[in-house]
């Protein structure tokens, strides 16, 4: 096997084939990357049997073949050659790595193709089309919402599902649920209800440029999802989600609305002062105004106060701050409203005006 090709076209596909790989163990055949040329084409495989990974680039071809490499060791040469024409040349169990101009090389072990595992593959899957701007907007609005207790490994991902025109997408943890319903021009067909593991999720997005279309196909076991000239996979988690519909309250008569940014600010600094493990923060909704307060330590106590526009009677919630600041983050807009009954039951977070998603959160005990 000997092929040539440039530098930052081979890094940028090495570096994404790392996060498909296992680096727990460097002698596990799932540490490594698999290489193959054809023609003058280098395909790029990568698994840790549970996800998997498959891209091509242009090379020039010199030599036909196929071999592993250790990818996280490929990878650091990779980022460390000048921004040159690499050359790849196998030489019994060891492949050169050199510069076509400069006096630099390296000798990477090799492991045959026949030890690498299969990957999945995609045949008679049928795909549908998304944007990915929209698709990774889904994602952000929801994936930080789902559990990393394994215990509850169905609450690991996010339950994706078709509803009329567009896709519901709903991560939850047990205490709080975040829910978006994203409407598309084209029609999606109609696939059962499935859960994506996190870690796929936020690969994909790390992996796409949110510019264009991606292609989905679902089964009952695997998502598969081609961008370009890649094409990524992972098994999906089987269990019983929970029945969020549930959990979504019919309605909430009492509606506060404010400033995210200024809700922001208040919450960050506040909690500042926050010591206890649970990271539970007041707020304390009255006519016109937003109460935002930490509970007494043996190191003081904060308080700010933020306007609202809101008529109706006093009513303070205790909650988990973090449930109120990573939501609010990536809210877009300038307003944003808290709709309650009281302060027992779940509250609800918004853009306003609404918007095609909400979360949900549950309030602590006030002592």
């Amino acid at each position: 096997m000997k092929f040539a090709c440039q530098r930052n076209s081979i890094l940028k596909e090495i570096a994404q084939a790392l996060d498909f790989t296992s680096q727990r163990n460097s002698l596990s055949i799932l540490s490594y990357v698999l290489l193959e040329t054809v023609d003058n084409r280098l395909t790029i495989k990568a698994t840790d049997q549970k996800m998997g990974f498959t891209s091509s680039i242009e090379v020039e071809t010199i030599e036909e073949g196929s071999l592993c490499l250790y990818c996280d060791k490929l990878l650091g040469i990779l980022r460390n050659m000048p921004d040159d024409t690499i050359i790849f040349e196998e030489k019994g169990e060891l492949v050169t790595v050199s510069s076509a101009s400069r006096p630099i090389e390296f000798d990477l072990r090799s492991v045959g193709k026949e030890k690498f595992p299969p990957l999945q593959v995609d045949t008679n899957h049928t795909y549908f089309s998304l944007s990915q701007k929209d698709f990774f907007e889904m994602i952000e609005q929801t994936i930080f919402a789902i559990s990393d207790d394994e215990t509850r490994y169905f609450m690991n991902g996010l339950y994706l599902e078709q509803e009329s025109t567009g896709l519901v997408m709903v991560g939850t943890d047990g205490k709080r649920l975040s829910y978006i319903n994203r409407k598309f021009e084209d029609g999606i067909p109609s696939f059962a209800p499935v859960i994506i593991p996190g870690k796929f999720l936020n690969l994909l997005k790390k992996q796409g440029t949110e510019e264009g279309q991606l292609a989905i196909a679902l089964d009952e076991n695997i998502i598969f999802v081609k961008m370009g000239t890649q094409l990524i996979y992972s098994n999906l988690i089987k269990g019983q989600f929970p029945n969020y519909r549930r959990v979504i309250p019919a309605s909430q008569p009492n509606i506060a609305k404010f400033s995210i940014n200024d809700m922001n600010e208040a919450l960050k600094r506040v909690s500042l002062l926050v010591e206890n493990k649970a990271k539970r923060l007041f707020i304390n909704i009255k006519e016109g105004e937003i109460v935002v307060s930490s509970e007494e330590s043996e190191y003081g106590q904060a308080q700010e106060i933020i306007e609202c526009e809101y008529e109706g009677e006093s009513c303070e919630i205790a909650l988990n701050y973090l449930y109120l600041t990573t939501p609010l983050r990536n809210m877009e807009g300038e307003m944003g409203s808290i709709s309650f009954t009281d302060s027992n039951k779940a509250i609800t977070l918004a853009p306003d005006p609404q918007k095609d998603y909400f979360h949900i959160v549950m309030p602590m005990q006030i002592d």
